[in-house]
């Protein structure tokens, strides 16, 4: 173990478990950063919205500024991976948060000042999300310098409770309040001085040595090597690979009927509004915050992969009942048992790349599994439509059920995950040297 390793303790149980991270003076000032973080993230995501349509603007409007982030997410999605293997990433993650109080301190002038524009609220998108590509990598690869490796699953744990619970709910319902007590601007505000919060706490976290030599300089030469590099990687660990191809089938064929068809089965089916389908998203981010918080107080399973890839796959299954409930309330179930399933399996997925892949290489494969997630959203948000009206609501439905178990039983029985799991457990702490040996 390096000698600025924190030092291995013995492990918990239950709640002491989940909680044992905040032991570390240094994590308990990077969680409060990300807390802040995320909270401004969701008070961003609301207000935006409102202020396009305080400008006017209709859904294309919106579509452009929406469509300019997700741009600012992609374009540098896997240079973010190399920039933290190759930069601190204290000094990574401190940029981001000073691009982002910025960018968000920049739109609530503007729109206080009735300047805003589309063109305008496009070009902070694009930049807040560019941002997001550098950060999480940075902020993946950071994680195993600053905690002990058996405590990873509960800083896991933490941030899948994080992410749902204020992203998605506490930052929306704060957003939703200022816009209607106040306007757009006073939203935007709040989210500027939250990441302004954010970038305070970070400046307290310790700075920490990067887990690999450099050389060759940080010239173009050597960004493209190191990309090749981590893409062999990819290519030659067959329990990555397979996750990643599954995981990209699964976006494809479900996150379209998800975020995009949900609404028009409320409102078209159902007869319900938009405070039902914030009931269902609301329910949705619950339950990924129990799911992230019971495993992150329980041990890592020994089937680690197959459990993983299996649950993702069943998560899936409440969508064949979606396709046929009459009722609101089946859909808020089925989001809640959605959310418990799809959060828990992401603990053990960020707990065992920080655990099975070398250090030198984390910010990289962190930015590959990044880019992979989000780089086939917008085709299935654009397929959603055309298919449902070609096949029908129900049986667009009815894939996103059946498709992802069929892709999660093939990848786990073609990529022999059971055999690699049992060979390389999780269930003792593993070192840099016992990691190299167990990505191989």
């Amino acid at each position: 173990m390096p000698a600025d390793a924190p030092p291995v303790v013995a492990p918990h149980r239950g709640l002491r478990r989940a909680l044992a991270p905040f032991r570390h003076a240094a994590y308990r000032r990077l969680a409060v950063a990300l807390v802040f973080s995320t909270f401004a993230s969701g008070v961003w995501a609301v207000a935006i919205v409102w202020d396009v349509i305080r400008i006017g603007g209709g859904p294309g409007q919106l579509s452009v500024v929406a469509a300019a982030g997700t741009l600012g997410v992609l374009i540098p999605a896997l240079l973010g991976g190399v920039v933290a293997d190759r930069v601190p990433q204290k000094l990574v993650l401190l940029c981001v948060a000073g691009a982002e109080t910025v960018g968000m301190a920049l739109a609530a002038v503007l729109a206080a000042g009735d300047r805003t524009g589309v063109v305008s609220l496009a070009a902070i998108s694009f930049v807040l999300g560019v941002a997001m590509a550098f950060y999480y990598p940075a902020y993946s690869a950071w994680l195993p310098a600053l905690v002990p490796a058996e405590e990873l699953q509960a800083v896991n744990g933490f941030e899948g409770m994080v992410r749902p619970g204020v992203h998605q709910a506490i930052g929306p319902a704060v957003a939703g309040a200022v816009v209607a007590a106040l306007n757009p601007a006073a939203a935007m505000t709040v989210a500027a001085v939250a990441s302004g919060l954010g970038l305070l706490a970070l400046t307290s976290v310790p700075r920490t040595a990067l887990r690999r030599a450099v050389d060759g300089g940080h010239t173009v030469s050597a960004v493209f090597r190191d990309l090749r590099e981590a893409v062999r990687y990819l290519f030659r660990t067959p329990w990555l690979l397979a996750t990643l191809l599954f995981a990209s089938l699964m976006i494809l064929v479900m996150m379209g009927p998800l975020e995009v068809l949900i609404p028009f089965l409320i409102k078209d089916t159902l007869g319900g509004g938009a405070r039902d389908h914030s009931y269902v998203l609301a329910a949705f981010g619950v339950g990924g915050a129990a799911g992230s918080f019971a495993m992150a107080a329980r041990r890592m399973p020994r089937r680690y992969l197959s459990v993983m890839i299996l649950l993702w796959g069943l998560a899936c299954l409440p969508f064949a009942l979606i396709a046929t409930t009459r009722h609101i309330a089946v859909l808020v179930g089925c989001g809640l048992v959605m959310g418990v399933m799809f959060g828990a399996p992401q603990v053990i997925w960020g707990t065992l790349l920080q655990r099975r892949v070398p250090p030198e290489l984390l910010g990289r494969v962190s930015s590959l599994d990044f880019f992979v997630s989000i780089s086939l959203m917008p085709a299935s948000m654009a397929l959603a439509g055309p298919v449902s009206h070609a096949i029908g609501l129900r049986n667009t439905f009815l894939i996103a059920a059946f498709a992802p178990p069929v892709f999660a039983v093939a990848a786990v029985l073609l990529a022999r995950l059971p055999a690699d799991e049992v060979a390389h457990p999780l269930d003792d702490v593993a070192g840099p040297a016992q990691a190299r040996a167990a990505s191989a």
